[in-house]
């Protein structure tokens, strides 16, 4: 018997198996006579309707469209404050959706580049120019007249990631010279 006929024939008998063991699961479950018809019929709906052009069209994976929010700066805070960071970088905020931003209403991922709390566990404040976390949130947006608006108790955080950095042992930590390169962006306090 050819490869290909037992792949059918064992389809046949899967399928076989399969719609016995739903009519008579139907039958125990409602204690009357399966409708064979109408449960080949739903069947066959669902499968047409998971294979319908518009499921596959959404099952695909699209591009956010970014969208400007005129309440950015609220926005940055309130992220800050749940995320429990010391700040936002406010030009790292990225707002985009894939929904269509002309509903009246509709959601939003955030994402922005945040900062820890001064360190000041060695007798000296490092104020680090290099963000440390990257925090993710999803929230509702509003189209107004003025334009875009993100309702801010509707944010809700997703992720906060922490950077890894590499500890650097040819660091200076000399607090009166600021002469190593690595520290090119680090304002020393102390």
């Amino acid at each position: 018997m050819p490869r290909a006929l037992k792949i059918i024939l064992l389809i046949i008998l899967f399928i076989g198996f399969f719609e016995a063991g739903l009519l008579s699961s139907y039958t125990i479950i409602t204690s009357e006579a399966p409708d064979v018809k109408g449960l080949i019929d739903l069947q066959i709906n669902t499968i047409a309707e998971f294979f319908s052009s518009e499921n596959i069209n959404n099952a695909l994976i699209k591009d956010p469209k970014n969208i400007n929010i005129t309440n950015k700066i609220e926005v940055v805070n309130k992220v800050a404050s749940l995320g429990k960071v010391d700040g936002i970088a406010l030009d790292s905020l990225n707002v985009s959706t894939y929904e269509s931003s002309s509903n009246e209403e509709f959601g939003v991922n955030i994402t922005g580049l945040g900062f820890s709390s001064p360190n000041t566990t060695r007798g000296q404040i490092i104020l680090s120019g290099n963000p440390d976390y990257i925090i993710t949130a999803t929230a509702m947006a509003t189209n107004k007249n003025n334009g875009i608006v993100i309702d801010l108790n509707t944010i809700k955080i997703i992720s906060i990631l922490r950077f890894y950095k590499q500890n650097n042992t040819n660091l200076n930590t000399n607090p009166n010279t600021n002469s190593n390169s690595n520290n090119s962006q680090r304002i020393t306090i102390g």
